[in-house]
């Protein structure tokens, strides 16, 4: 079963465009369909469209930036409670240690789990002491485990909503209306 994967990105200085391009090829390695777009391309459809999301923003003050929060908070609003069971992923870059791309990370993936979506922890390490357990991140321009790490969250990503999509499609009706899932 082929799943299709949309990487959504925000990017000022192209770091994160940059890891948004390492989290598709991983995806694509993974054997997923892969769309990368910039949050102000993406439209409803496409969330209607997509198996699985990675959003990818840079760090403004320990948060998404306001073009992301922008996208969830009003963009996506007529998508709220429909997109159940598709699996979300997150990434951030930041301009220095301490920048805040793991609370970046989070309310991402607290936005997506406020519109249904699930998320998945990834234990790996692209490196000594270079982990993603939330998502992937950077501080300034991604360098090589920074990459492979956005890598490994795409093959992962790709995975879970490949799992997913199996597992929707085994529910009956009734089940599949209680999760509010089409």
């Amino acid at each position: 079963m082929k799943v299709k994967v949309l990487v959504v990105y925000d990017s000022i200085s192209g770091h994160t465009r940059e890891m948004a391009k390492a989290v598709a090829n991983g995806a694509k390695n993974a054997g997923a369909e892969v769309v990368v777009k910039h949050v102000s391309e993406v439209t409803v459809d496409d969330l209607k469209e997509f198996d699985g999301f990675a959003f990818g923003s840079p760090t403004h003050c320990g948060v998404m930036s306001k073009a992301m929060n922008e996208f969830f908070t009003s963009k996506a609003m007529p998508m709220w409670g429909r997109i159940q069971g598709k699996v979300a992923a997150a990434f951030s870059s930041s301009g220095g240690l301490g920048g805040g791309n793991e609370t970046t990370v989070l309310t991402i993936l607290l936005a997506a789990l406020n519109y249904g979506m699930v998320t998945f922890g990834t234990p790996d390490y692209s490196a000594p002491g270079v982990t993603l357990h939330y998502g992937a991140v950077s501080v300034g321009a991604p360098k090589v485990e920074n990459i492979k790490a956005c890598e490994i969250l795409g093959k992962r990503l790709a995975i879970y909503a490949k799992i997913l999509k199996i597992g929707i499609s085994q529910l009956n009706e009734e089940e599949r209306s209680l999760l509010n899932i089409g």
